[in-house]
């Protein structure tokens, strides 16, 4: 067996004071950040000008995701800034300085990248930012992108709901764990593609950027209860289930402090399923303030057309001197609207 030749022992401080550098999130991290900051100068310079260019595409493109009177929302932006700004406390802190040599260290470093980042990010509206900054060509080529065929796919309920379940379970039941904290690129891999799927499942579901097709908030409630299940369900099998993950690794680590290899595991196993149902209620929560808002705002649509129909008709009936005659034959205007008529049945 080779000596040890990894950190000290770990410390709660470390958390803070420990720091190591992961030059690829560094760099995305700051490019992503530079570019959301010039693209909210740009929409709050116009004015709001762009918001909305794609309201009637079908993609449920306007201004309310990230903009209101014509500005970008400052919420959205330290959201997205500190989803990115966690990225890199994940991957750099004293949680990336330990992240191959406890799996306790692991396991928390996984719920972060997967569930919390990638909310932060998408609570941020970054697609809805950038329909509103470009240039009305780049626009609608990314309106096009959205109503695609693969598009649709990936953000159907069930498709992204596996991208979020499906990660952790493969990682502690596949040779990626050990791949990835046996080899420097399998932890870069890692640290990406965590995110990148967190995305791609609270993308969808939040619905604050524009997506191929809407779907109830209801459906996202349901797939979280599923996800608190699935999340507990991994964390008891950790726990409970008798196999040592990338057991040959840490046992060839050699390390001379802390909990055995077996203790370790039982305390991420803890940590995972502890962890990951606390970081569903930040999602729960802007889910159901999204319903309500939703709600409101398809309300006041509603109000505000039925307002406008009466008016004209009253004017109408001025103009002719006439009552104006009921028209029983009409089809409700909502049953038509592309963001209404999933609603009533339309």
């Amino acid at each position: 067996m080779l000596a040890y030749s990894g950190p000290p022992p770990w410390q709660w401080s470390d958390l803070a004071t420990s720091w190591t550098a992961e030059p690829l999130v560094l760099a995305l991290s700051v490019l992503l950040g530079a570019w959301y900051l010039a693209a909210v100068r740009r929409v709050n310079r116009a004015g709001g000008a762009g918001s909305g260019g794609g309201a009637g595409s079908g993609v449920g493109v306007g201004g309310g995701a990230g903009s209101a009177g014509g500005r970008w929302q400052p919420t959205r932006t330290v959201a997205f800034l500190g989803g990115l700004l966690l990225w890199i406390w994940c991957t750099c802190s004293g949680l990336g300085v330990y992240d191959r040599i406890l799996f306790t260290d692991r396991a928390v470093q996984v719920v972060l990248l997967l569930m919390v980042v990638p909310l932060l990010l998408a609570l941020g509206a970054p697609v809805s930012l950038l329909v509103e900054a470009a240039p009305a060509a780049r626009r609608e080529r990314v309106l096009r992108a959205l109503r695609s065929r693969p598009s649709k796919v990936l953000m159907f309920p069930a498709v992204s709901t596996a991208l979020l379940m499906a990660p952790p379970w493969l990682l502690y039941f596949t040779p990626w764990y050990e791949w990835s904290v046996s080899s420097g690129l399998g932890n870069v891999v890692l640290h990406l593609a965590l995110v990148l799927l967190g995305l791609a499942y609270f993308w969808p579901r939040l619905q604050l950027d524009p997506v191929g097709h809407e779907y109830p908030h209801l459906v996202g409630l349901f797939i979280t209860f599923a996800e608190v299940i699935f999340d507990a369900g991994l964390g008891i099998v950790l726990i409970y289930g008798g196999h040592l993950v990338a057991e040959h690794y840490y046992l060839a680590l050699g390390r001379p402090w802390g909990p055995s290899p077996a203790q370790d595991q039982t305390w991420g196993g803890n940590a995972f399923w502890v962890l990951g149902d606390l970081v569903g209620l930040p999602f729960l929560a802007a889910l159901v303030r999204r319903m309500v808002v939703q709600g409101r705002e398809e309300t006041e649509a509603v109000d505000a057309e039925l307002d406008a129909r009466f008016a004209a008709a009253a004017e109408r009936a001025r103009e002719t001197g006439q009552p104006e005659e009921e028209e029983t034959g009409m089809r409700p205007w909502w049953l038509d609207d592309p963001n209404l008529k999933h609603r009533y049945g339309g």
